[in-house]
């Protein structure tokens, strides 16, 4: 019989913190995964570990982590001169990542479908079962997840010789070796498995949500190693709204390129004078890492005052004052209940961030979208917000200008999204059975039936509501706007706009109270051929195809559908509409038009690349 867990040793952060007299003890954290049937590499069910250096020429052995001497000691010691090492660092951190999204998802985790390779047309095999893992891919200062290759590719190189911070001069750094790295690129994995239309730059936040949402995974799995939350809550005498190991993120990294710390940091810059940060501060930020620090620094800044509120009470015995910290050390035992109070509070807010994610619309989507997300997913499965979660979270992005189109007030009911108005009715899922499958691939092939059958239905019932259909940002009838791409007619048949049914995906999720929710999460999308100018725009759209013009950019629209497996009702429909003019016109503006024409184009062509986030990840 297996053992239940597996327990891996892995750096809390990288290998700078171990060069540090306070952190060095906390540094080397030891994990616990759920059991696996593991081969050298390590290779799971999730994972592949394939340690190949391209530019050297050369082959690391493989781990073997079911060796006796490595189980009983928790695998290898962190090294940074140990290959086998870094191959268990990778595995372990993406595997606790990869724990995490099917914790607060209620699902198994599947991976993005290999693309459509030209070369061998469908003779290609799909299904990707493993997230490749290549610790020493590259010899550079970058880190990536290739949606190409479906894996992860990590660098090497050399720290700067003039500006080095803790790391020896020219001396090696391993982007394998950062927790924060390793957790970042997995998230970028998981969410493109997720959302495929994701990594298209069509507003300025898209890539920044990318971006942003997988510096808040790697952020708040920082709180998953409770020896390190110990050691820096005692260090800071309990108040984490202060910039420290936990807050910084990829601290080695950033010393190394010359970053004088972190290479990002979720805490921001304060006005002295307002004592708050700046509103403003989004409306003038472009590039997609600086635009997602706000987004991550609003997230941060909630799950502060959401950890302040739950300490009040121990506050107010250790110093009389709610909301003020000890100015001396800190008994251990109340360094160790502020520690319990940080790791849960840490925890319900990276699972309020991760189930959001279904709550988004399959396209197109911008802060606002993701503030809706959080709190109508936390209020879905969290009724009584007794602790003011929601309310926090709203302060926090309110202070950011962080603000959702088309709401009348900031207020909780107001940022919830809709019921649909006109009722969506569709009988395909009424007759059809969502059993609990557990066989990842299974799932992936289960999916892909139900997508093919509900594009039948859809295809077959276009006529029966027409304003059920564009309450879903959908145009199906014969009368749609000519740019909308068309079906191929079979013969006899008039052409018919297109319709993509990306996922069909069953959620089981179990509240803190213990109350279960059981939804379906359906993505549908549709896509328009979009011009550089809005006459070009018009012309084709009266006359169809037109000689000499040519599409310049994709335009998409859809919705996500949330419906209740309990009485199988369409519970929200999060729509953007393939037939608004305003997105268009803001679409094209963004890749094109104003102040924003180079940076507009440059993100929107590095999302038609084949590895946009080498390119974006290139640009720090």
């Amino acid at each position: 019989m297996d053992p239940p867990f597996r327990r891996l040793r892995i750096y809390a952060f990288d290998p700078a913190a171990s060069l540090d007299m306070r952190t060095a003890v906390v540094n080397s954290a030891t994990i616990t995964l759920p059991w696996e049937t593991l081969e050298p590499g390590p290779v799971g069910e999730y994972i592949e570990v394939i340690d190949i250096d391209p530019a050297s020429g050369g082959f690391y052995l493989p781990v073997d982590l079911n060796e006796r001497a490595l189980l009983v000691q928790d695998g290898h010691a962190p090294s940074d001169g140990n290959p086998k090492f870094h191959q268990q660092m990778v595995y372990a951190v993406a595997m606790m990542t990869v724990r995490n999204f099917e914790r607060a998802l209620g699902r198994r985790v599947l991976w993005a479908e290999r693309p459509w390779d030209w070369k061998t047309k469908d003779t290609v095999e799909h299904y990707v079962q493993r997230l490749r893992i290549y610790p020493h891919a590259l010899r550079e200062a970058n880190a990536y997840y290739s949606p190409q290759k479906v894996a992860l590719l990590f660098g090497y190189f050399q720290a700067s010789r003039t500006d080095f911070g803790r790391n020896l001069p020219g001396g090696t750094i391993f982007s394998c070796l950062s927790h924060d790295i390793v957790a970042h690129e997995t998230t970028h994995a998981i969410l493109d498995g997720m959302h495929r239309r994701f990594i298209e730059a069509s507003n300025p936040d898209s890539l920044a949500f990318h971006e942003a949402f997988a510096d808040i995974v790697a952020l708040f799995q920082h709180f998953t190693v409770r020896e390190a939350v110990y050691q820096q809550v005692a260090q800071l005498r309990g108040d984490l709204g202060r910039r420290s190991l936990l807050s910084g993120l990829a601290i080695q990294f950033g010393n190394a390129v010359g970053h004088y710390g972190a290479l990002r940091e979720a805490i921001d810059a304060i006005d002295a004078q307002t004592g708050a940060p700046d509103p403003t501060a989004l409306d003038r930020t472009s590039e997609p890492h600086d635009r997602g620090a706000i987004l991550v620094a609003a997230v941060f800044d909630a799950f502060i005052s959401i950890y302040r509120s739950r300490v009040e009470d121990l506050l107010r015995i250790s110093t009389g004052d709610g909301s003020k910290f000890p100015d001396r050390d800190l008994h251990p035992d109340l360094i160790n209940r502020l520690t319990t109070e940080a790791t849960k509070a840490a925890g319900h807010v990276l699972r309020m961030c991760i189930r959001a994610v279904d709550y988004l619309p399959p396209v197109d989507i911008n802060f606002g979208d993701y503030l809706r997300a959080l709190i109508t997913a936390d209020a879905d499965l969290v009724s009584d917000d007794a602790r003011g979660y929601r309310i926090a979270v709203i302060e926090a992005f309110r202070r950011r200008g962080i603000y959702p189109k088309d709401c009348r007030s900031l207020s909780v009911d107001s940022l919830l999204w809709e019921k649909p108005e006109t009722p969506i009715e569709i009988d395909w899922i009424k007759d059809v059975e969502f059993p609990y499958i557990a066989d990842r691939r299974d799932i992936y092939e289960a999916n892909g039936r139900r997508c093919a059958d509900l594009y039948d239905w859809l295809w077959d019932n276009a006529n029966i509501s027409h304003d059920a259909i564009r309450s879903m940002g959908l145009w199906l009838r014969d009368d749609a706007p000519k740019t909308i791409r068309r079906r191929n007619a079979e013969e006899g048949e008039k052409t018919r706009p297109a319709v993509e049914v990306h996922s069909v995906r069953v959620a089981n999720r179990v509240g803190p109270d213990g109350d279960q929710e059981q939804q379906l999460i359906i993505e549908i999308t549709q896509e328009r051929r979009g011009f550089r100018t809005a006459e070009a725009q018009k012309l084709v759209e009266e006359k169809g195809k037109v000689k000499g013009i040519t599409a310049d950019f994709v335009f998409r629209g859809g919705a996500t559908l949330i419906v209740d497996l309990r009485t199988r009702q369409v519970r929200y429909c999060i729509a953007k509409d393939i037939a608004s003019t305003e997105r268009l016109s803001a679409q094209r503006d963004f890749q094109f038009g104003g102040n924003s024409e180079a940076l507009g184009a440059t993100y929107f062509a590095a999302a038609d690349r084949s590895e946009p986030f080498a390119f974006v990840h290139r640009m720090l």
